[in-house]
């Protein structure tokens, strides 16, 4: 058995997997204050409930962008398992050629992202990854990663629009059935939701153009992207595990 863990600004999302197969994904919220020990409970606890509490683990694999979290989840998944977790970082083989100014800067997820597309996908390819931020990356014909784009995540904006101002409530992530709304709610499910379709297919178009190539595949994760990309005008790939697939992969290139 594998445990890939992706350890985001918003959800920790856990994958056991065995030899190839995904067996099962445990998703909790991030908590900057617990300890290893407290993660620990919460990961025994989470296994049990699959029935997993007694699985062997070959090795474990982590992907993150909350530093002060990388080395409590590493403990914790020491305490669980016995095994000392890769990290996704500068020295790991990912079979990824990466060719930006700083490659070095690349996010952890971003790096699994990509290697999960470059071996599931035909390239060149754009990855959507929807979640606290949202980020396009770029993989051209040649598996090369290219750029990507970051902007602000769709829970990001709602929150600025409703704390922000003193009439506008907090919404659902629901399309209205017209895109000119004729209320409040309607105006800013418009606003937010078909806005963001409207701002990945626009994204993808000049991407597109900026790469020179005409793209195969776009493919979406994150933890809203099923609730956007139905919303867009062009065929997206919905793949939810692309990540913890990217570190399946990874950590079975850098198996010794």
């Amino acid at each position: 058995m594998i445990l890939a863990v992706d350890i985001g600004n918003t959800n920790i999302t856990t994958g056991i997997y065995n030899e190839n197969d995904l067996m099962f994904v445990i998703r909790a919220a991030t908590d900057r204050t617990r300890t290893p020990d407290q993660y620990a409970v919460e990961l025994s606890s989470m296994l049990r409930i699959h029935n997993a509490e007694n699985y062997e683990f070959e090795g474990a694999i982590i992907s993150s962008v909350v530093p002060e979290l990388t080395n409590v989840i590493k403990d914790a998944i020491y305490t669980i398992t016995g095994c000392t977790a890769l990290l996704i970082g500068p020295g790991v083989k990912t079979g990824l050629n990466i060719r930006i100014d700083n490659p070095a800067q690349l996010g952890a997820d971003l790096v699994a992202g990509a290697v999960g597309a470059l071996n599931k996908y035909k390239m060149p390819c754009l990855v959507l990854d929807m979640g606290t931020a949202n980020k396009i990356s770029v993989i051209d014909s040649k598996g090369t990663y290219r750029g990507c784009t970051i902007s602000a995540g769709i829970g990001i904006s709602l929150n600025a629009l409703s704390s922000g101002t003193s009439q506008l409530p907090a919404i659902s992530l629901d399309a209205p059935q017209s895109a000119i709304g004729t209320n409040t709610i309607d105006s800013m499910q418009s606003g937010t939701v078909l806005g963001a379709a409207a701002m990945i297919e626009g994204l993808c178009a000049r991407l597109e153009e900026a790469l020179g190539e005409e793209v195969q595949t776009v493919v979406a994760t994150g933890g809203i992207a099923g609730d956007i990309i139905r919303y867009c005008r062009m065929d997206i790939i919905h793949d939810p595990d692309l990540i913890l697939d990217g570190l399946k992969f990874i950590f079975e290139r850098n198996k010794i």
